[in-house]
């Protein structure tokens, strides 16, 4: 069953833009990869009242999918940018229809 994934990011305080810029170029290198192993998509909003706070909304075939994805040695390699702007732990959220 298809799944929706919240993820709530803070980057470190005034690099939400290049927090932006990065996230973007992730997506746009490892999109057809992404595509391959399961992600239907994904699009980022940023939070209204903090400057510091970026959402994605993420939807995937299933949660398993996701899970091989981001228990994957490449993705945390590829994610080590992401990270290094981020002001703490990111939180993410997998739901589906009830």
């Amino acid at each position: 069953m298809a799944v929706r994934v919240i993820v709530q990011l803070r980057a470190a305080p005034g690099r939400r833009d290049e927090l932006k810029s990065v996230l973007h170029t992730l997506l746009a290198d490892l999109g057809p990869a992404l595509k391959e192993s399961g992600s239907l998509g994904s699009t980022f909003y940023e939070v209204v009242d903090d400057p510091d706070a970026l959402v994605e909304i993420a939807d995937w075939e299933t949660a398993d999918a996701r899970n091989a994805v981001m228990s994957d040695p490449a993705t945390a390699e590829a994610m080590a940018p992401v990270l290094a702007l981020l002001a703490g732990p990111f939180d993410a959220t997998v739901v589906q229809l009830a």
